[in-house]
């Protein structure tokens, strides 16, 4: 396992402007032009991955093995939204993390993500 620095409490914030190509419409998983749901945890997954990627060697990354998350709230195109992500707990390779996306003043959605850190070679050897 790689030296890293990650430890509980470790927290990481990323602004997204939702557009077009982010709503449920575009996306195909739901008929109206609002945030869709697989982008929201796409905002919580980057947000998560630039968190992990300060605190690893060049060499490593992390990659998300698990999701689980309420979508709460709709969020129209053109807003701004804040994906929040905090390390939760630690294990071995296993980094398990809160996330959650806000808007302006209201929680769109909120849940649990798991990552596991590779080293980025490695991997990708083994899914040749």
């Amino acid at each position: 396992m790689p030296d890293h620095t990650i430890t509980p409490g470790l927290s990481h914030s990323t602004h997204f402007r939702v557009e077009e190509q982010h709503s449920a419409l575009h996306i195909g998983s739901g008929s109206v032009g609002v945030l869709s749901t697989p982008s929201m945890i796409s905002f919580m997954e980057i947000t998560a991955r630039q968190l992990l990627d300060e605190h690893l060697p060049a060499t490593h990354t992390t990659v998300g093995v698990h999701v689980n998350v309420a979508h709460k709230a709709a969020c129209p195109l053109g807003v701004e939204v804040e994906a929040r992500v905090a390390v939760s707990a630690v294990d071995q390779r296993r980094v398990h993390l809160s996330v959650e996306v806000w808007n302006e003043d209201q929680q769109l959605g909120a849940g649990d993500h798991e990552r596991v850190i590779v080293d980025k070679a490695r991997f990708l050897t083994k899914t040749q």
